[in-house]
């Protein structure tokens, strides 16, 4: 399954349906793992490095012959930002899976065709007449608009809030944390907007239209179900408190606090020294279950479960928050959403607005993106370049994707996705791609949103705890990670088959370089449980931070422009 590294590298894992949604990349790694190498797989790092420290070789040769790692297959490329010479390079050409790598590409593609300032504007219209009692003698709509958070992250700046781990990797090492913030934020100023506008009841039905594009799997870990409408990350929280004391009942409380899911909790407290063991499990239709045991004196814990339709949560949501409002609904709430009555999308705009719910700038979804490696916004990603064209389908997402990938430089042939998160079969990229892609967007105007985005090693995002904290290149790399890993049946152990490290560095001469990191098929030492997963990925992590090292400390500045072309003032 893929699972995205955390600080310090550690994976979180996704529901356990994620588990048997990748069942079929299991089987694909494993043969993978035990093929021969491809052609030149055995290549030598390049013997013509134009500058540098000539140790430098020597100290990456024994980076990646660390004994943990030294079965796996790398793959490596540095340059020099501005120039393009080659500072570093190994199997640069070849095909590697690039886990979350992936979404260097998808948010590059949907920040070229939308742009940094882009925002969601999802409004709300009324089909009917409002009488001089304020009654809507019709239906009242929703129509959205791709929006990946309806206002639930956004702080009192209006910038997106972030946590290094977020709650759509809950379950993993139990680090997940919420953001404080409410999650029903946007749908609360869509009621206050509608209760402004004198509507007091409405008879008919309140929709959510979802048609702007295709439903689609997210093509990662977390939440599965890729829709236009976005609460919560269609999650409901589930914040578990131990008890003071081993044998006392945990507290379990749930948020957003709404009638469509209904909750059976028991959960106990054990001792201190006790591991977490909670499951929330499905147990019919909206109905939960949460089981397990929590050790005493541990911080809350974050559990999640996924609701089985996007728009029919949202539709409840709705009308829950007008009610608050202060508006009487004649509908159901618990009722499925139904959009079956409902005219052509063009037909519905022209329709009297009744409210409208305006985000951030896109800008700030890319921060979360790419900060905390959010899966379900990033599989979102293709699908909004199909709707940009008016198509709906996934495939001509990543068609769009594609042609403005080559308009960026990056050659088809080096690259293959199947999605925009980097959780499927199709995902491979190569270490030259990824550089020429970290190269071209730093010659573009909107360039800073992009960097901006980055996780920085050793401070935030997926990369806080890369490097230690007295690291000389603490803070000099702004780079996205990748993390995905499988479980081998045949013996019970873990293959990890990719690990990846892609972005910018500045050395400790002020060098600016375009890095690729990729290190495949890595068969991992973890004799469970006392040993998880996330520990051995997370040592992965921290070698190619590792990596960062050597190229901050070892990269010399440039030779100096030859007389002649200094002289006519060349760059």
């Amino acid at each position: 399954m893929q699972a995205e590294s955390t600080p310090g590298g550690t994976p979180q894992r996704g529901r356990p349906t994620d588990t048997r949604r990748c069942s079929g990349i299991r089987a694909i790694a494993a043969i993978l793992a035990i093929l021969p190498p491809l052609a030149g797989a055995t290549a030598q790092e390049s013997p013509a490095k134009k500058a540098g420290s000539s140790q430098l070789p020597d100290r990456v040769q024994a980076v990646l012959e660390t004994a943990s790692f030294a079965k796996g297959h790398w793959g490596l490329l540095v340059v020099d930002r501005k120039t393009g010479e080659t500072v570093y390079e190994r199997n640069a050409d070849q095909f590697f899976a690039p886990a979350s790598v992936t979404k260097l590409f998808s948010t590059a593609a949907a920040l070229v065709e939308l742009g940094a300032d882009h925002r969601f504007q999802t409004p709300v219209v009324r089909r009917g007449e409002v009488d001089a009692q304020g009654s809507l003698h019709g239906d009242l709509i929703l129509i959205a608009q791709g929006d990946l958070a309806m206002g639930g992250r956004t702080g009192p700046d209006g910038r997106l809030l972030f946590k290094d781990v977020d709650h759509t990797y809950s379950g993993g090492a139990w680090t997940s944390e919420l953001v404080a913030t409410d999650p029903l934020a946007g749908m609360e100023h869509l009621a206050r907007e509608v209760q402004a506008a004198g509507i007091k009841r409405i008879t008919g039905e309140v929709i959510v239209d979802d048609r702007l594009f295709d439903r689609a799997p997210s093509s990662g870990s977390g939440p599965e179900r890729v829709s236009p409408i976005v609460v919560n990350d269609n999650l409901v929280d589930v914040v578990i408190q131990a008890g003071k004391a081993p044998g006392e009942p945990a507290t379990v409380s749930f948020s957003p606090l709404t009638q469509y899911v209904s909750m059976d909790a028991q959960v106990e407290t054990i001792a201190a020294d006790g591991e977490v063991d909670v499951k929330v499990e499905e147990a019919g239709s909206r109905r939960f279950t949460v089981r397990g045991r929590v050790p005493a004196g541990r911080a809350a814990i974050v559990a999640t479960c996924e609701v089985d339709d996007p728009a029919s949560f949202a539709r409840t949501l709705l009308i829950e928050a007008l009610r608050r409002h202060g508006v009487r609904i004649d509908a159901s709430p618990l009722a499925q959403n139904s959009g079956a009555s409902l005219p052509a999308a063009s037909t519905l705009k022209a329709l009297p607005k009744v409210a409208e719910y305006t985000s951030p700038p896109f800008r700030e979804f890319l921060r979360v993106i790419l900060k905390v490696s959010h899966n379900l916004h990033a599989s979102t990603l293709p699908m909004l370049l199909a709707a940009r064209k008016g198509e709906r389908s996934l495939k001509a997402g990543l068609k769009r994707e594609g042609e403005l990938l080559k308009g960026l430089g990056v050659d088809p042939k080096a690259i293959s996705f199947g999605g925009g998160a980097g959780g499927t079969q199709s995902d491979m990229v190569t270490p030259r791609a990824a550089v020429t892609l970290l190269r071209a967007m730093a010659a573009r105007p909107d360039f800073n949103a992009y960097d901006a985005a980055l996780p920085v090693l050793g401070r935030d995002g997926t990369l806080a705890k890369a490097v230690a904290d007295d690291s000389p290149a603490r803070g000099h790399a702004h780079a996205k990670t990748g993390t995905f890993y499988v479980n081998n049946d045949l013996d019970g152990t873990t293959l990890m088959t990719s690990k990846a490290l892609a972005g910018y560095l500045e050395t400790a001469t002020g060098r600016q370089l375009a890095f690729a990191f990729f290190i495949n098929n890595v068969p991992l030492d973890v004799p469970k449980p006392k040993r998880p997963v996330s520990t051995a990925t997370g040592e992965a992590g921290k070698l190619l931070g590792k990596l960062c090292e050597v190229f901050y400390a070892d990269s010399e500045a440039p030779a100096p422009a030859p007389a002649a072309e200094a002289a006519a003032g060349g760059k």
